[in-house]
């Protein structure tokens, strides 16, 4: 069974950055697309928001017009792990920060999340 874990979470002032990262470890056949989603304070991670994905094979990412400039994802596929390195951070960026993963047969495996605090 695979996993996801996440780390480089913390605690950050506006206009900072933070760098996380998601190793994907186990057996995970056919990987479709990796990427991150969020839940912020009050929401259920069901409801939480879209930030990247990253499609596996291509390499093509696809944002959340929220994070678009300020945030990136990529991927290193030698080290099976997807980073998210996020920029120009505001308060409103606080989350917990989920990485997940979609397989080609559907199933999805989701990480334990990792909390990223912006002050104000």
């Amino acid at each position: 069974q695979g996993q996801l874990v996440e780390s480089g979470g913390g605690l950050v002032q506006a206009g900072g950055s933070l760098r996380l990262a998601c190793e994907a470890s186990g057996r995970i056949n056919n990987v479709h697309t990796i990427g991150w989603f969020r839940q912020t304070p009050g929401k259920e991670r069901d409801l939480g928001d879209f930030v990247v994905g990253i499609t596996w094979r291509s390499g093509r990412q696809l944002y959340a017009d929220s994070v678009k400039v300020r945030f990136t994802g990529s991927k290193d596929t030698a080290n099976s792990t997807v980073y998210l390195q996020m920029t120009s951070l505001k308060p409103e960026d606080t989350a917990v920060y989920y990485c997940y993963l979609d397989t080609a047969s559907g199933s999805q495996i989701w990480g334990q999340g990792t909390q990223v605090t912006v002050s104000s």
